[in-house]
């Protein structure tokens, strides 16, 4: 039987997902926003020690927690954590796809959740994510949220394509990646993109996210009252001791 679920919402998207007698998802402890009375809940070590660990250098939790229904139907519902966007990926039979750390939301119970190593050390060193990230195998329906907005791209083999790192969300197993610093000492010192891009060679297609929540992280920390009651932008001066009644 098909899983049945919508994808609602816009920049705070949300996957609402019917549950029937049989069916099964599971999620990373405290992944779940809202269910009906219908649901049932299961935590688990999902797979012992191991893959405990696993979960954990991988962004999720250390434990799995399973919803399913025994009898009519129910409902549950996963949010976004920050604007972004849900992607539903529908997984066959030993298809894998690479995933940011710290994306996945929930899957079938048929899909399998582990870490997935970078080969090469500069990539995990520069890359902006470190050297792991999250394996998604099938058969199943998989969902995963990434930063803002998402642009798909079909590299041929052998096309490269250059990203700034930590714009890349997803890519099949295909493709691989890896590290190129960036040419010039004025593009190094002057061009704000750092020491390394990153580089995705085909065949293959790869999803980029259009805001990596570290930069959205860096751009409203400019504007946050810093010690001594001032900003660091003129956009925004607090005066803390104004909002503390003049003390």
């Amino acid at each position: 039987m098909s899983l049945e679920y919508r994808i609602d919402g816009t920049i705070l998207p949300v996957a609402i997902i019917k549950l029937t007698p049989g069916q099964r998802i599971y999620s990373s402890s405290g992944g779940m926003s809202w269910m009906s009375q219908e649901v049932e809940m299961q935590t688990h070590s999902g797979g012992g020690l191991g893959k405990m660990f696993k979960r954990a250098l991988s962004g999720e939790s250390l434990f799995i927690v399973d919803y399913y229904v025994e009898q009519g139907e129910g409902e549950i519902a996963f949010a976004g954590e920050f604007p972004g966007t849900i992607l539903d990926l529908h997984l066959e039979d030993g298809q894998t796809m690479i995933v940011q750390k710290d994306s996945f939301m929930c899957a079938e119970k048929s899909v399998d959740l582990d870490m997935h190593f970078r080969k090469k050390i500069g990539a995990g060193l520069f890359g902006g994510e470190g050297f792991i990230l999250q394996k998604l195998t099938g058969p199943g329906v998989a969902f995963v949220n990434f930063d803002g907005e998402l642009v798909e791209k079909e590299l041929g083999p052998g096309e490269m394509l250059r990203v700034d790192t930590g714009h890349v969300a997803m890519f099949e197993p295909s493709v691989d990646f890896d590290l190129q610093m960036v040419k010039g000492f004025k593009n190094i010192l002057l061009g704000g993109e750092g020491l390394f891009l990153a580089t995705l060679r085909g065949p293959g297609k790869v999803w980029l996210q259009t805001m990596p929540l570290d930069k959205l992280a860096r751009k409203i920390a400019q504007y946050m009252p810093q010690v001594g009651g001032k900003g660091s932008s003129g956009g925004l001066n607090i005066d803390l001791g104004q909002l503390l009644g003049g003390q």
